[in-house]
Parts: C-alpha cells; structure tokens; sequence
C-alpha cells in the first residue's frame, strides 16, 4: 500500500534528507587516493550521531555499516573496509539517516583523482539519468516513465541498467511502496500523487546489466567485471513539482 506524507512528515523528512546530505558532500570532500574506506564510514557514524539522528543501515537486516561503499565493479551494499582508494577509482557512497523515526536515503559516485575517459562518461550520465528522471515526478505522470527515462538514457550509450535492484517509496520505513524501477515503458503504472516519496537510484553499469551477489550476502558485483555507478535522491512529489529532500540545500 502507499501512504501519503502530510506536508508536516515532509518536513521531517527534509531534515533528514539535508543531514544525509551534508554527510554525503563532507564525505566526497575527503575522498583522495589513500584513504580506506572504513575512515568514511566512521566519519559518517559521527556525524549522524552527533546531528541526533540514528544511521539508517547499520543494522538493517544485519547490514553492519553506516555506509554503502561500491568500488569499481562493485553496483551496490558493498561494505566499507580497510582497502586502500588508489587514483582512477570509481567511488559510490550510499548514506542514509533516521529523523524523529523517518528516514532519508541518497547515493554519489564521486572521482577518486582523474578518471578515465570511460568512467568519467559512466559516472555523468548516470547523473544524468537521476536528473532527468526526477523532472518526470508531476503529480499525473506515470511511475513508469521514471524508469522509461532512466532506461532510455543509459541505453543511449550502450549501458545496461541493473534490474535485481530498484528504488523504493520511503518514510517510516527504509523500504516502502511502490517498487521504483529503472526501466519501463511510459505511461504504465500507478499515476503519482502529492504526497508520495520515492527514493529514485539509477544503478548503471558500464556493460551488461547482469549482476550477481558476493559471499558476504551483501555485495552485489557486475557478472563481465565492468564499472558501475550509483546515484539517489530522496523526492517527494507536491503540488508545485518535486522536492529533492537530499539535494544540499544553497
């Protein structure tokens, strides 16, 4: 079922999101070749903890980190570790935070150092399909044409969209109603309504979209070994258009 957020939700909300947020960019500002993985997710702990919030994943079905740290090959849940960053790699950061017992959830991909041509076109467009699929998010439009934009981007350039892993509605839960996937065809599914809330996260991957899951249960891994890159936002739908919680406010 999907609940409705009331303006006063909404607003928790975008504490929540604005926390996430500046985690987020604090977190891209530190990332340099050298550091390990596991310093961001404490930092990130700190953070959180010290705004009054409460890490939205650590615990989570047993997840046992602050912080989703993806690398390279990696889509996305991968665990933060001692493995050293090295300059060209491809970093995602999937941060998300409890507020009053609602919850906020974002991703970036950000540059450890120069990338390669070829990353550096993975990680924009897939900004860009984040982009352009949240300009779809009127009340009347099609939760499919989300993911028909996402679909129709990536595809452009030869990249397959993952498809084991989708967005979510969210709220007083990390996970809620509706499904968000990165593909579709559009004017297909519910039509969205003010109130709604969606996390929207296209996943991309460089190659094929097939992904498969590492021994630790969590980690999910293109199957060819080609990069892959993540962005989130946290959106909700109003009567004026919609409000990216997790954008850094100016």
């Amino acid at each position: 079922m999907i609940t409705l957020k009331t303006r006063a939700e909404i607003e928790i909300m975008y504490r929540a999101g604005q926390l996430v947020a500046e985690t987020l960019a604090f977190l891209e500002g530190q990332v340099a070749p050298g550091l390990q993985t596991l310093e961001l997710d404490r930092m990130a702990e700190a953070r959180i903890r010290a705004a009054g919030a409460v890490p939205a994943f650590k615990g989570y079905m047993g997840f046992p980190f602050t912080l989703c740290i993806s690398i390279n090959e990696q889509v996305v849940h991968g665990f933060p570790s001692e493995r050293t960053l090295v300059e060209g790699d491809l970093l995602s950061i999937d941060c998300g935070a409890i507020v009053n017992g609602y919850y906020s959830d974002a991703a970036i991909t950000v540059r450890v150092g120069r990338l390669s041509r070829e990353a550096e076109t993975l990680l924009t467009t897939t900004q860009s399909c984040l982009d352009h699929a949240i300009d779809q998010m009127w009340v009347g439009n099609r939760l499919q044409d989300i993911g028909h934009t996402v679909q129709t981007i990536a595809e452009a350039k030869g990249y397959g969209v993952v498809k084991d892993f989708v967005g979510h509605g969210i709220g007083r839960k990390l996970h809620e109603e509706p499904q968000v996937p990165n593909w579709g065809k559009p004017n297909r599914g519910p039509r969205l309504k003010a109130g709604m809330v969606l996390a929207v996260e296209p996943m991309i991957n460089a190659g094929t979209e097939k992904v498969r899951v590492l021994d630790d249960q969590w980690t999910a891994v293109t199957c060819d070994d080609s990069w892959s890159a993540h962005f989130e936002h946290s959106i909700a739908i109003t009567d004026h258009g919609p409000k990216v919680l997790t954008a850094l406010a100016a």
